[in-house]
């Protein structure tokens, strides 16, 4: 998390939405050989808890239930020249958009972790435009089982949420529309667009 209070943001139902709309990230924790990171598809149970799921030979999968991790997901981010202020006394800077969840982790039941997939699956799936969606009953269930003894489910309860959403809110308002612009210019128009529609 940034320490400057002006990225933060306590609205949950951003945080969520963030969550939701990436699907995806990055697992930190302790373990015997050192820090790992895994990265992995995140499903939100929407009550305060995160799911995912690791290969089980993964250095994480062997430690992770009973302990504490670290969950980072991140968002749209623009690098900000300082060409595009009108004030030219300012250095480069990045703008970008993160969540960290920080929480206790448990390993799910095989129940747990097949409505975990089923529901990632049919919830990538719908964002498809072409075909079908395709859903787990379509696999052969033998092929399916071994397939799930390759992977752990886990369920981490977040704890504490540390977003940071720095989005030039320590600019004046004439100033964060030309980094807007820029950014939009040279290829970054999602973090233009959170400039615009988050920052009054």
């Amino acid at each position: 998390m940034h320490p400057n209070p002006a990225f933060r943001n306590d609205e949950r139902a951003l945080h969520e939405a963030l969550l939701e709309e990436i699907g995806f990230g990055m697992i930190f924790a302790a373990t015997p050989a050192g820090p790992r990171v895994a990265h992995a598809p995140l499903l939100s149970t929407g009550d305060g808890a995160v799911q995912f799921h690791l290969a089980r030979g993964n250095a994480l999968a062997r430690v992770l239930a009973g302990e504490t991790a670290l969950v980072v997901v991140n968002g749209p981010d623009g690098y900000v020249s300082p060409r595009w202020y009108a004030d030219p006394a300012q250095v480069p800077t990045w703008n970008y958009v993160a969540l960290e969840l920080e929480g206790r982790v448990r390993q799910m039941e095989r129940e747990g972790l097949r409505a975990l997939l089923e529901a990632l699956s049919a919830r990538h799936e719908s964002r498809l435009a072409q075909g079908a969606p395709w859903t787990m009953d379509k696999m052969p269930e033998a092929a399916l089982s071994r397939l799930m003894d390759a992977i752990t489910g886990f369920e981490m309860e977040v704890l504490a949420w540390r977003p940071t959403f720095k989005l030039s809110q320590n600019k004046a308002p004439d100033e964060r529309e030309r980094v807007a612009a820029g950014l939009e210019a040279e290829g970054s128009p999602a973090i233009a667009q959170l400039m615009r529609r988050l920052v009054p």
